[in-house]
């Protein structure tokens, strides 16, 4: 079992930077597949970005390609999500995941999830 705590989402103007990162609690973080979801006002929650348990594989929703980089670091148990070049319609809350199944871009895949970390793009 794990537990994930994200961290590191604010108020950014449009174009600027954010990294978001999700720390995982419990005995194996490094057996998980880990991705990004957010959830932004009146919309469903959507897939961002996800990664593999060695970090060699990932994944990324087509609106956020070349903008977003998703990492983690297995020895600090905390994946990363970079987010450069940030539009208003990037705002939402995003959440941390993590599945002992394969890679996946499906929230149902995903096992854990945490509270959710807010981001907010002022045009």
């Amino acid at each position: 079992q794990v537990q994930l705590v994200e961290s590191g989402g604010g108020l950014v103007q449009a174009g600027g930077s954010l990294r978001l990162s999700c720390v995982a609690s419990g005995r194996t973080f490094r057996n998980y597949n880990m991705g990004w979801f957010r959830k932004a006002p009146g919309k469903e929650r959507e897939f961002v970005a996800a990664i593999s348990r060695s970090g060699d594989s990932t994944r990324y929703a087509d609106s956020v390609k070349g903008r977003f980089t998703i990492s983690r670091d297995n020895a600090k148990n905390t994946m990363y999500l970079q987010m450069n070049s940030l539009k208003p319609e990037d705002t939402a809350i995003y959440y941390c995941a993590a599945t002992g199944l394969i890679i996946s871009t499906v929230d149902r895949a995903y096992t854990y999830w945490g509270q959710g970390t807010e981001v907010t793009v002022s045009s």
